[in-house]
């Protein structure tokens, strides 16, 4: 395929977030990198030829949904930013490695959480294995480190040391929103000031997550604009936050059922506390919509978080990151749909 089909079928996959060549090379080229990982875990997680053929672990078939631009958002627009720094393609490709890495280890400590089940690494074990089936995709993930690392310092896209670093720092930078989740085990007690939530909590728990894309530059790249590389995170980091409280509407139920931190419910306890004391006495369920029993202060919450998505973009339209002349608006607006919003996404209009 060419480069322009290539950019062609990027483009109509990924709809709105395709807008310009930059977004669709950066979707191909991570989509790669996925690949590449999921070769080296297919080739490690394998059982021993002494195991029992019934008790026997091993990497599944991928499925294609992995690998569709609704699934990769995130992604995509993470690896968009080493385009627009100029990183070289060794380099940008064992970045794009490790954020899939990074998107195997929070993906599976959050089902173990939070008793989900979304497959990112996907195995085959026997029975209906729940937590060690996150275990073995965690350890999988870890192996598969070393191995891209050696395998660029065998390529001289890295020096050893920078690979005993970048491995160091693939722990280091999570620890904060580690310790976050770590508080939250077992519920909550009160809920903190709106304002709490919005500048600390929302910030452990995912801006510093759409922060991680840069450790191979903070670690490695010596020759990128430092003001630049700190306009586009600190762009991420809003952008982060502005899904987070999107994901706070929608999960309003779960984090009441089980007490977790949520923007929503913070905003309710200072303003109308007797709500709240009502669902307690409420069989509430974890899917649930509470939200659309306090329409106002939802919806309130819903175009705050867009208006944050909308400042990222147009941070990272002007960092070359998003192509100029996209449709903003309209790529924020998107992002409802993306998080299953689409229901309140006139909030915005």
């Amino acid at each position: 395929m060419s480069d322009k089909q290539t950019e062609q079928s990027a483009t109509g996959t990924l709809g709105i977030w395709g807008s310009g060549r930059l977004l669709a090379r950066a979707f191909s080229e991570q989509e790669a990198c996925m690949r590449a990982v999921y070769a080296i875990a297919g080739e490690i997680v394998q059982p021993p030829k002494s195991s029992p053929p019934e008790y026997s672990v091993r990497l599944g078939d991928i499925p294609p949904a992995l690998y569709t631009a609704r699934k990769n958002i995130f992604s995509t627009l993470f690896y968009s930013t080493y385009l627009a720094l100029g990183i070289p393609l060794p380099r940008r490709m064992l970045y794009g490695k490790l954020n899939h890495l990074f998107r195997i280890w929070v993906t599976s400590a959050d089902n173990l959480l939070d008793g989900e089940d979304k497959c990112v690494l996907p195995l085959v074990m026997p029975g209906r294995s729940h937590v060690m089936r996150e275990v073995v995709a965690i350890m999988a993930a870890d192996r598969v480190l070393w191995r891209v690392l050696n395998e660029a310092v065998a390529e001289q896209a890295l020096t050893a040391r920078q690979a005993d670093a970048l491995a160091n720092e693939s722990l280091r930078c999570l620890l904060p929103s580690a310790g976050q989740e770590a508080s939250e085990e077992g519920g909550i007690g009160a809920r903190p000031a709106p304002a709490y939530l919005l500048d600390t909590i929302h910030v452990l728990k995912t801006g510093l997550l759409f922060n991680i894309p840069f450790l191979g530059v903070d670690v490695v790249e010596k020759e990128v604009d430092v003001g630049r590389v700190s306009r586009m995170k600190q762009a991420l980091l809003m952008f982060g936050g502005g899904c987070q409280i999107l994901d706070d509407v929608r999960d309003m139920s779960r984090d009441f059922v089980e007490r977790r931190h949520n923007y929503v419910l913070s905003v309710l306890a200072q303003e109308q506390p007797s709500l709240l004391d009502s669902w307690a006495r409420r069989d509430i369920k974890p899917d649930d919509r509470l939200y659309a029993e306090t329409l106002p202060v939802s919806l309130a919450a819903v175009k705050l978080g867009y208006q944050k998505l909308v400042e990222a973009c147009s941070a990272l339209r002007e960092e070359g990151v998003i192509v100029r002349g996209a449709p903003i608006t309209r790529m924020a607006g998107a992002m409802l749909n993306a998080l299953d919003l689409e229901d309140l996404a006139y909030a915005c209009a």
